[in-house]
């Protein structure tokens, strides 16, 4: 069976999603959705009716919100996270979202018509948090192949 790349990203805003702080970040959440869905190798992403997934409640804190979707593999994620304008994103993280100690995101290969739920997901970061880097859930760090 084909095995493709799912990967959970969470982060905590330093303020309200609607303040004035998170306002670049919110007003370019479609375009930089756009530009993941229109990447090689885009499978699928969470998103709820608006189009997003930042109104989804994942955690007891309102303000951790979730990441979450499915590539071809680890190469094509790579290539949208780094060779697109979402780079530019990810480098004012600081900016809009708490610094953790913990990981904040995770990988793990699934069969290829499987869609992850949000419960899979965050035991997943649970278990590489509680584990380290495994065949079950491991970062860029350490890839492991899909078997």
């Amino acid at each position: 069976m084909t095995k493709v790349l799912a990967q959970l990203n969470i982060a905590t805003a330093l303020a309200p999603l609607d303040s004035p702080q998170l306002a670049d970040f919110v007003d370019n959440l479609d375009r930089i959705n756009g530009v993941a869905e229109q990447s090689p190798g885009f499978i699928w992403r969470l998103k709820d009716d608006t189009g997003n997934a930042t109104d989804i409640q994942a955690f007891d804190n309102p303000q951790t919100i979730v990441n979450m979707s499915v590539w071809q593999d680890a190469d094509a994620l790579k290539n949208f996270m780094f060779k697109t304008d979402h780079l530019s994103f990810m480098k004012r993280k600081a900016q809009w979202f708490e610094k953790s100690s913990q990981a904040t995101y995770v990988l793990w290969w699934i069969d290829a018509e499987h869609r992850p739920t949000i419960t899979e997901a965050i035991a997943k970061l649970e278990y590489l948090r509680a584990h380290g880097e495994t065949q079950a859930a491991f970062s860029f760090k350490q890839l492991f192949p899909a078997i």
